[in-house]
């Protein structure tokens, strides 16, 4: 009938370039005397419904018949579409199924069609690398001392101790407690980054706030003083450049902190903020109900307020000539990851882009956004996000969900379904940078989500005491191996976050962001990841080459990722028992990177949660001992 992943059907498969034509084929069975056929779409933004009749154009067979038409999107859009039919039984609707297959059904189940700017560019540094995401208090302590500290913060003594969990004696979680990591320690751990093949460092805030998060932010021109200073930044960057890695800052512009020199609550600042005076400069940045007590603020968190991104001082501020984007991207970042940008309005986006393009054309506009940016309505609006005037990616949650549900249980064919529908849904310039990750700060640990006990709805003292048994955390690393694996080869960049190669674990807020164990590693999950990113360094079909599934069935899940030099086939095994998978004739001369090669009979054979990595002899290199030495001419990805 119809399928929008086989281009038979639909050609292109896929987002498309505004002006693309797109061809529309359906087939029908005879016996349904099908007298007419339309295409109907509607847009996605502004409603519009449109009509495009569909011609008979041959048979299918002895039995089927085809009808086709075109549909071109003139400009960047989103679009939704189904097909109707006249019979001898009436009209009937031909809507998406599963796997976006055709059936007839009268429930309102469009396909999307995502139509991108034709000039959309995404930066090609960060194609095929790896992304590693710290969170600065947390991840090394340089011995540079800690100078000038507010007299409300408290410094832990000991890099080990369990980050504090308990409310103070006002019930308020105040996040004040720190642990002294800054600039200069990552700095020094470059050299062990650089041994996991991270070629970018997503740093959670490191501006002047009042919590340990930094979320809260003070001052964005400054860096937090028990971080360092723009002089340690501006060396970090260079190092790291010299390292192959470039550095991404986590921009908060939704909302500052209450404790910071624009609204200044807490008198900490000699000026007087939006709080204290109506003739501050920051008093149009927010938005007062009753001034200065009553204010709009991020999610009722009095300490958070909101700022009106609508205000010019502010947007002048932030994405000016002079502004916050290009200062820091002129001192050595190579980009950043927006907070909350389902909360930052459209014309606040497209003025970020537009600013930091201006001050470094190939900067990274990374965006966080839960659901499927591609479709994604946030507050009653419609979001273009990916259209090419906004994010250059997004993190990836939808993967996440599919890797985790896929090793605690959920059918392989529910997780490759997510994954083809992104891949269905975003233009080819994102999904090569999608920041596939399986755990940040905002999340359980990877390794707890695996093996722990479910959380449901337990709070911090039971949390702060849970711990994996030996068994459960035997098995967790096991699970860890197959979750970084797919992680590592799913069309995008994988995005480690600090200490899961460690084997790190821990439920919500605080315990997900206690500090790196350096000293106290689960050394063989390092290694592990370190031949994920050797893998990842010379294959070239990791950076943009083309993904096939051919196994989605119970706990066996398996894909082909293939460019024009060099193929590779993963296959994972996540259930509790042994399982063979039959592979194409030609890969039986291929090498394994991980596990075994198939036998004479073109059967590969993995143990209970395994799996088993093969690679065509075409790579450059080997990556890893159980690969033997082959060579080729390139491995870079011809264009």
């Amino acid at each position: 009938m119809f399928d929008s992943r086989d281009p038979v059907f639909r050609d292109p498969v896929g987002a498309v370039a505004d002006g693309t034509p797109v061809h529309f084929k359906i087939t029908l069975t005879r016996a349904l005397h099908c007298s007419a056929a339309r295409l109907t779409i509607k847009d996605g933004f502004t409603g519009e419904e449109m009509v495009r009749g569909m011609f008979w154009c041959g048979m299918n067979g002895d039995d089927g018949e085809w009808w086709e038409c075109h549909f071109t999107p003139e400009k960047p859009g989103l679009f939704f579409y189904r097909f109707q039919i006249d019979t001898e039984r009436g009209t009937l609707q031909i809507t998406r199924g599963r796997g976006g297959e055709g059936v007839f059904s009268d429930a309102a189940r469009f396909w999307q069609l995502t139509a991108y700017d034709r000039e959309f560019a995404t930066p090609d540094w960060l194609a095929g690398g790896i992304l590693y995401q710290i969170f600065p208090d947390r991840f090394a302590r340089s011995a540079q001392p800690k100078t000038g500290v507010p007299a409300d913060r408290k410094l832990h003594e000991s890099w080990q101790e369990q980050p504090d969990w308990r409310p103070n004696e006002d019930g308020r979680i105040t996040n004040t407690d720190y642990f002294g990591g800054d600039l200069r320690g990552i700095e020094e751990k470059l050299p062990y980054l650089q041994s996991l093949g991270v070629t970018c460092l997503y740093l959670n805030p490191i501006f002047e706030s009042h919590s340990n998060h930094r979320y809260d932010t003070a001052d964005y021109s400054k860096i937090d003083p028990l971080l360092g200073n723009e002089q340690d930044f501006t060396r970090l960057c260079a190092a790291a450049e010299k390292a192959g890695i470039r550095v991404v800052l986590d921009g908060v512009f939704n909302h500052t902190g209450s404790d910071s020199v624009y609204f200044n609550r807490q008198d900490r600042y000699a000026a007087p903020g939006a709080y204290h005076s109506k003739n501050s400069p920051y008093y149009p940045w927010y938005n007062f109900q009753h001034w200065p007590k009553e204010y709009d603020c991020w999610w009722n968190f009095i300490t958070l307020p909101c700022v009106n991104e609508s205000e010019p001082s502010y947007r002048e501020y932030i994405n000016g000539e002079n502004g916050i984007i290009r200062k820091w991207l002129s001192a050595g970042a190579a980009g950043w990851r927006l907070d909350v940008a389902d909360e930052l309005p459209d014309f606040f986006l497209d003025e970020l882009r537009t600013a930091a393009k201006a001050q470094k054309s190939d900067a990274l506009i990374l965006g966080e956004v839960w659901e499927d940016a591609s479709n994604k309505t946030a507050y009653g609006q419609r979001r273009r996000y990916l259209l090419g005037n906004q994010l250059d990616s997004v993190m990836n949650y939808p993967f996440r969900s599919a890797i985790l549900g896929f090793l605690t249980g959920a059918d392989a064919g529910d997780m490759m379904e997510i994954i083809l529908g992104i891949l269905e849904n975003y233009p080819p310039q994102v999904v090569r940078l999608l920041m596939n990750h399986i755990g940040t700060h905002d999340t359980e640990r990877a390794l707890t989500m695996l093996a722990g006990e479910p959380l449901d709805g337990r709070g911090r003292e039971w949390q702060s005491a849970a711990h994996l048994t030996r068994e459960r955390r035997r098995r967790g690393l096991r699970l860890m191996r197959l979750a970084s694996l797919m992680q590592f080869t799913l069309p995008g960049v994988p995005c480690i976050y600090y200490g899961d190669e460690a084997g790190m674990e821990g439920y919500r807020d605080p315990f997900n962001r206690a500090c790196y164990p350096w000293g106290r590693e689960e050394k063989e999950l390092v290694e592990w990841y370190r031949l994920l990113g050797r893998l990842r360094r010379n294959c070239s079909a990791l950076r943009e080459g083309d993904f096939f599934p051919f196994l989605a069935d119970g706990s066996c899940m398996g894909y082909l990722r293939r460019d024009e030099a060099v193929g590779l086939l993963c296959v994972v095994n996540a259930g509790a028992e042994g399982h063979g998978v039959r592979v194409p004739e030609e890969w039986r001369q291929s090498r394994a990177v991980i596990g075994v090669v198939p036998d004479a009979n073109n059967m590969l054979y993995l143990n209970p949660e395994d799996c088993a990595v093969l690679l065509k002899k075409e790579t450059a290199k080997a990556v890893g001992p159980e690969c033997g030495q082959f060579q080729k001419e390139s491995v870079g990805l011809k264009k």
